[in-house]
């Protein structure tokens, strides 16, 4: 008998394998129409700059969108301009943790291995706080993320850096953490 209240690690509370909840959400963000979604990222972008004028980080780890996530140049041309030192991930290996490339709005950018936008080139920097892309995420601040552990295996090394999961509100669902799981320090959504 499977208790509802915790359900096994990698499934839901509706018996979904984190794949296909994976599958579910994507789905359905890339189906939001472009008028919703500028409206949508405007709210996060607004979430996240009243984050950051909690905290004042010097440095923040940024993400370039891919596969519907919510983009947030405009927010970080505005955080540069305050003097916030950016860097976009870059992956080093299959089972490495990322690196942080120090990265400007408005610089050369390369496609890597995986699609992903990086920059063409610049310093490894150990950012204070890092903006964590989420597929989904639970109550208890999990994320549910493409797969790869990318970020898990990031946030396990230590000292960690502050983090905050950038979501749309429609992502939030139940799922059960596994045990490399680490969760985020806050949730932004729209």
């Amino acid at each position: 008998m499977r208790n509802h209240d915790h359900p096994a690690p990698g499934i839901n509370e509706d018996g979904m394998t984190k794949a296909a909840l994976r599958t579910r959400l994507l789905a359905q963000r890339q189906a939001i129409p472009a008028e919703v979604r500028h409206a949508m990222d405007a709210r996060i972008g607004a979430g996240l700059l009243a984050w950051w004028n909690r905290h004042r980080f010097g440095s923040l780890g940024v993400f370039w969108p891919i596969r519907g996530e919510p983009d947030l140049h405009s927010v970080y041309a505005q955080l540069a301009r305050q003097g916030v030192r950016l860097a976009l991930p870059t992956v080093a290996g299959r089972q490495s943790p990322l690196v942080f490339v120090a990265w400007e709005p408005g610089a050369p950018t390369v496609r890597d291995a995986y699609g992903v936008q990086v920059p063409a080139a610049g310093e490894t920097v150990a950012p204070q706080a890092l903006l964590v892309p989420c597929v989904g995420f639970n109550d208890a601040g999990f994320r549910l993320g493409y797969g790869g552990g990318f970020y898990d295996r990031t946030l396990a090394a230590s000292p960690r850096p502050a983090t905050a999961g950038i979501a749309y509100a429609f992502s939030r669902v139940p799922f059960a953490a596994d045990g490399f799981d680490i969760a985020l320090d806050t949730i932004i959504t729209d």
